[in-house]
């Protein structure tokens, strides 16, 4: 009994003394792995404050989501679309970027935005561009014969709701697709006016738009005219035959109007600079690891007679780069305002899902290297629009002041200077 006791004694204490080093190694073990986490929780701030890049906790973004879902399932009294919640989750994501042209776009957004640069679409036919500092959306055209002329609309007004939505901070691509949908229906819209102590508000009819991107016509004495509205798929088109035809008609100067273009696609203007400007740099781009990506001109078509280019405020983006090359070759006179100042490239980036992201991806530079944003590029000659001419949506040539310049600048101008 005594040895069997000693047996028992001693497998006890042996037992003991394992479980007591397996402890030991499962905790030094468990440090281990904490350490490591720790270590690369580390890295990855390191990572994200040495690159500038986005890295986030994703086990505290998942802990604080599943407390703020408890939270919501326990207490929200009305029912929850899951749909919605996900989608501003990620619009959310993308704005806490703090650029006002990076956005996230659901499915039918992202359609209704490729949509909008094909040139036709299903809306009020108004121009919109977005203040930078204030947020706010303001419109600085209406098409004659569209439902936003039609029903009172005009230059000049700002947006403040959209179907009792507020709008102002909101970004562009967004008000515009709640404001365009299927035919037959209309959009209540709020504008604050100058002159007007209250809202003003607007029941606008929806109908399928054919944006004439590019509108142009012979001028006394030879002058050929061509306004620019939008830099659309369709609008490259546009301006070859607009100037062949204005070639056909015997045109001895030329009159570029960008006026209240907000830009559009990159590619799309670069194809129309070289239809006139000399060989060379049209624009250069650089993104944010320094990678140049250059656009350049064979010079094939280069545009040889007096030119003048009409800019103001709300010429924007591609208008820059086109007004920007313009003025860095010497081709021709900017004649207007000092424009908008949009310097930078965004990028849609479809997702599988069929959703997608807008991110400003680059900074591009005119030929000569000059960095326009928040900047602007100052005309050659500067005229303010007649007061009195700002608010109107359709502008007659004769009264156009801006333009009458452009037209006095040329009639001093000797072909082929």
């Amino acid at each position: 009994m005594e040895r069997n006791d000693k047996f028992k004694t001693g497998f006890l204490s042996g037992l003991c003394a394992m479980l007591v080093i397996a402890g030991i190694v499962l905790f030094a073990r468990g440090e281990v792995i904490k350490q490591e986490n720790a270590a690369l929780k580390a890295q990855k701030e390191a990572e994200a404050q040495a690159s500038d890049g986005l890295y986030l906790d994703q086990e505290r973004v998942e802990r604080k989501l599943a407390n703020i879902e408890s939270i919501i399932n326990q207490y929200y009294l009305d029912e929850i679309d899951r749909e919605e919640v996900e989608s501003w989750m990620y619009k959310g994501l993308v704005a806490g970027l703090g650029d006002t042209y990076a956005a996230y776009y659901t499915k039918e957004e992202l359609e209704k935005t490729e949509e909008a640069s094909s040139g036709a679409y299903n809306g009020i036919g108004a121009v919109m561009t977005q203040n930078r500092t204030t947020g706010m959306v303001v419109i600085v055209r209406c098409y004659e014969g569209t439902p936003s002329a039609e029903s009172g609309l005009l230059p000049g007004d700002v947006l403040y709701s959209v179907n009792d939505t507020q709008v102002t901070g909101m970004d562009l691509t967004e008000v515009v697709s709640m404001i365009k949908t299927e035919p037959g229906d209309t959009v209540k819209i709020e504008v604050a006016r100058e002159g007007e102590e209250d809202y003003l508000s607007f029941d606008v009819p929806r109908a399928p738009i054919e944006v004439p991107t590019v509108e142009y016509e012979m001028l006394d004495g030879k002058i050929g005219y061509i306004e620019i509205v939008e830099f659309d798929t369709v609008t490259e088109a546009q301006f070859s035959n607009a100037l062949d035809d204005l070639e056909e008609q015997g045109m001895e100067k030329l009159i570029i109007d960008l006026r209240n273009n907000p830009g559009g696609v990159l590619g799309t203007v670069c194809n129309m600079l070289e239809q006139i400007l000399p060989k060379g740099l049209i624009v250069y781009t650089e993104d944010k690891n320094g990678n140049r990506t250059e656009y350049k001109s064979d010079g094939s078509h280069e545009f040889k007679k007096p030119l003048a280019v009409l800019v103001n405020g709300n010429s924007a983006s591609a208008s820059e780069i086109f007004a920007g090359a313009v003025k860095d070759y010497g081709i021709g006179t900017l004649v207007g305002t000092k424009t908008f100042g949009k310097g930078i490239v965004q990028r849609i980036i479809s997702l599988n899902d069929g959703t997608g992201i807008k991110l400003t991806v680059a900074k591009y530079f005119t030929p000569k290297g000059n960095d326009i944003h928040q900047v602007g590029i100052e005309p050659d000659v500067e005229v303010e629009l007649d007061e009195a001419l700002k608010q109107k949506v359709t502008i007659e040539k004769s009264e156009d002041n801006q333009l009458q310049k452009a037209i006095e600048i040329l009639g001093q101008t000797g072909e082929g200077q």
